[in-house]
């Protein structure tokens, strides 16, 4: 038995295979301070044994964000004499360009933590002053702190003076994290905090997995990595900082295997769930991926805004996230304008129509009044208020009124996270297919339709569960990098050669280059099998409209070691008793529309709006001028008429 656990901002998902490929699945509210017991809750409720079991967790984004009862682990930071402050005068990068109010991110580590070790390599690997290790030793030994940062100047391209060091604070520290293992690329600020974050996380992860498997006793264990490969615990505990985008990850990887099996080469991922949208796009049957991330980082209109957080450098699928989810906020301002997010209701208490003490209207709330979903969610677990949610919506106005404008500013929102990863490339999204998921992306996916010009919308099986199905989906991806390579082939071939040593059974390699015109400040990111300036110069003119006849220079190389999991066969069936009702439902107005059951709709079924399809997980809003079909993967095929 096969099982994924996608825990979410407010719904804990579970889905879990057999070798039959028989599908089991339970959806129940995230339990936010101790989320391993909404999972052990899950578990017991289906009532099985999990033989393999694949996690995605946002335990490492809300530690530092600062969720309660997970609080950060006293760390220190080793470093090279002189540079103890660059991770407080970090990057010239303001937020707030005119606002002379303006603070920068907290700093990690505060000073009296952070210890600066006599030794200097130059920018050509070369040791100006050796390391002395009875200085090291006497830091160790003082050390007050759970885990500890060991970042040294050039140690990218000579990392004896870490491994010494590393060495030598192991006998004392439990958790060591040194930048030749997390970080070995240039840009000292970058490097020490991706480092500092991944010892901040260490002692996090380690006790939270080894809570989790204790609970669970699964035989084996993978975490979903931010770059859509699955890791082994171990690689997690070494390397937490690869897990910190877990969750919004999976649901991509779904996109590009369903995708790939119906002959789609550009799709749009869309997942909506309870407190957050996210969108993705894959270009000719690839995903995107980018390789730095800033944590704990403001968002505007769902790209982080730069120099707000703490970068972390590693490789991340890229994804567009703005605060839109089922749980999302409606509200006045003090100019009596309407406003949707960024603020969720979360798990707890929730949107006011789950009658668990929340006050504040929410999204779910809107759908609710107009119809749009029914009073019964999750099979008939969660029964949904109309009346409370009736009376909060009249604090602000007209119920109905309010309800419509508020969907309507929360499909803009959305809409613009996809032109993000669409418009900005230079990508036509009303050429793209749109595939909709989570808990609330199909109530939405038609309106995002519309607003792009999206002409075909595809609502995968079980959507609310969909991420926890995706990771069903992926293989195993261990990465490895090394800046400035001498010989490219030859360091390339290191690397695979290490990453075997690590990694039994590989099946392939992806190559990657760092590249860039020599003079240039920032590199971009291109495959790099074949001829490499080809490929640099073809990204470079579809970003900047143009190419330089200069040289070019690799700063970093890159190999994903792809290990293949045994997908589980799936298989699905419908009840075969059709079932539909009908209810009124609010589109520009008022409308008679028909509710199909999608557990009994069969293979080839076809219908038009305006409908609503409801299921376990989720609900399909289907407006007049858009078809759908029942495809024989079961997929709801959407089109526009």
């Amino acid at each position: 038995m096969i099982t994924a656990v996608d825990i979410g901002g407010t719904f804990t998902d579970i889905i879990s295979v057999d070798d039959e490929g028989n599908i089991i699945y339970y959806k129940g509210l995230t339990t936010p301070k101790n989320p391993e017991i909404g999972v052990k809750k899950g578990l017991e409720n289906l009532g099985i044994k999990v033989d393999t079991l694949i996690h995605a967790t946002t335990i490492a984004t809300n530690a530092l964000l600062g969720q309660v009862n997970l609080e950060l682990p006293k760390t220190a930071l080793l470093t090279t004499k002189g540079f103890s402050d660059i991770i407080e005068i970090g990057r010239q990068n303001r937020p707030e360009l005119y606002n002379l109010f303006f603070t920068k991110p907290k700093p990690l580590i505060p000073r009296e933590l952070r210890f600066e070790i006599n030794e200097r390599i130059n920018a050509r690997g070369e040791i100006i002053k050796a390391i002395n290790k009875e200085e090291v030793e006497n830091v160790a030994q003082s050390l007050n702190a759970e885990a500890v940062a060991i970042v040294f100047l050039h140690s990218y391209l000579n990392p004896i003076h870490e491994k010494i060091a590393k060495e030598i604070v192991s006998k004392y520290i439990k958790y060591v994290s040194a930048s030749f293992e997390v970080s070995p690329e240039q840009r000292e600020y970058e490097r020490t905090t991706t480092t500092v974050i991944n010892a901040m996380l260490m002692p996090l992860v380690s006790k939270y997995i080894e809570s989790l498997v204790n609970e669970i006793k699964p035989k084996e264990f993978f975490i979903m990595a931010s770059s859509g490969g699955l890791i082994d615990s171990e690689e997690a505990i070494r390397r937490p900082v690869q897990i910190i985008e877990s969750g919004p990850a999976a649901g991509v990887i779904g996109v590009k295997y369903f995708s790939e099996e119906m002959g789609i080469k550009d799709a749009i991922s869309f997942d909506m769930g309870g407190t957050t949208a996210k969108a993705g796009s894959i270009v000719n049957g690839e995903i995107e991926i980018v390789n730095e991330y800033e944590v704990g980082g403001r968002t505007h209109h769902g790209r982080i805004v730069k120099g707000s957080g703490y970068p972390v450098r590693f490789p991340f699928i890229d994804l567009a996230e703005v605060s839109a989810g089922g749980g999302t906020i409606i509200w006045m301002d003090e100019a009596g304008a309407l406003n949707v997010g960024p603020i969720s209701a979360g798990a707890e208490p929730g949107p006011i129509c789950y009658n668990k003490g929340g006050d504040k209207p929410t999204l779910t709330d809107a759908n609710l009044i107009l119809g749009r979903i029914g009073e019964e969610l999750i099979g008939g677990n969660l029964k949904l208020n109309k009346d409370l949610a009736l009376k909060g919506l009249e604090k602000l106005g007209d119920p109905i009124q309010i309800s419509k404008e508020a969907i309507k500013l929360a499909t803009l929102e959305m809409a613009r996270a996809i032109r993000l990863v669409t418009v900005e490339r230079g990508l036509d999204p009303s050429s793209f297919t749109l595939f909709a998921f989570g808990g609330a992306g199909p109530q939405f996916a038609i309106d995002i339709a519309e607003e792009l010009g999206v002409k075909r919308v595809l609502i995968p099986i079980y959507p609310g569960l969909f991420s926890a199905l995706s990771m069903l989906l992926a293989d195993q991806k261990f990465e490895l990098r090394k800046a400035f390579p001498k010989d490219v082939e030859n360091d390339f071939r290191e690397l695979e050669n290490t990453l075997r040593e690590k990694v039994k059974d590989i099946d392939y390699f992806l190559r990657y280059a760092d590249v860039r015109y020599k003079g240039q400040g920032w590199e971009l990111t291109v495959p790099a099998d074949g001829d490499i300036r080809k490929n640099f110069e073809e990204r470079h003119k579809a970003i900047y409209g143009f190419t330089l006849p200069y040289d070019i220079e690799i700063t970093n190389i890159r190999v994903f070691a792809i290990k293949k999991m045994k997908k589980p066969k799936l298989t699905f069936s419908n009840s075969g008793e059709l079932k539909i009702k009908e209810r009124k439902v609010y589109f520009d107005d008022w409308v008679n529309s028909k509710v199909y059951i999608r557990e009994t709709l069969p293979i080839g079924f076809k219908g038009k709006g305006p409908a609503i399809i409801e299921e376990y997980s989720a609900t399909t809003v289907i407006p007049d001028g858009w078809s759908f079909e029942i495809l024989p993967n079961y997929f709801i095929d959407i089109r526009r008429d």
